[in-house]
């Protein structure tokens, strides 16, 4: 019997952003898949359903008008972390505009808030989500978690330990972004009437 972790044991190809790109600009992949990469591993992404998608929508409409000018809202578009990870979070914030990032994915030193809406993915996105974030020392990260109709608010991120700071707030409740101390967004108008 051979023991586990040996040196000859075969051990999986990790993806870089550039071979990951290559392969897509090659037709690796089909044009209608939903992929992200996360710490060099390739991941399909879930079906969305209507409750997410309008959680999705809600939340991005909810931190335009709380950050105003200046600041770009994006929506399910990538996020670069590292040279193996690109999620596609559900909403991003960072400084500019769009313009700012035509020649760029925004990297985790302009990203002010990271949003995942969660229902089917709530673990994955409390732990290797949640972990991916802080080790790349993204200031606040939200779970809009539709499951139990809350906002889970984590901050204060720590490489290799994760945030610690976790906020639970109820749909009745009112959430203020760091980076924008004057806005107050109710958890409420984050989620779809009902799931």
């Amino acid at each position: 019997m051979l023991a586990i972790g040996m040196a000859n044991d075969p051990c999986p190809r990790l993806w870089t952003r550039a071979n990951y790109y290559k392969a897509s600009e090659t037709g690796v992949f089909a044009p209608e898949e939903r992929l992200e990469l996360i710490e060099g591993i390739i991941f399909v992404k879930t079906p969305q359903s209507s409750p997410h998608s309008t959680s999705v929508r809600a939340t991005t409409e909810a931190l335009a008008d709380a950050f105003g000018d200046g600041y770009e809202v994006r929506a399910q578009l990538p996020l670069a972390l590292s040279d193996r990870s690109e999620p596609e979070p559900d909403v991003l914030v960072a400084p500019g505009s769009w313009r700012t990032y035509e020649d760029h994915h925004p990297g985790a030193s302009e990203t002010l808030l990271v949003v995942e809406v969660s229902d089917s993915t709530l673990h994955y996105d409390r732990t290797r989500k949640a972990s991916l974030y802080a080790a790349a020392g993204i200031g606040e990260y939200w779970i809009v978690n539709l499951v139990e109709r809350t906002l889970e608010v984590r901050r204060a991120p720590e490489p290799g330990l994760g945030y610690r700071e976790v906020i639970i707030l109820s749909d009745g409740d009112v959430c203020t972004p760091l980076s924008a101390p004057n806005a107050s967004i109710l958890v409420r108008d984050l989620l779809p009437t009902s799931v």
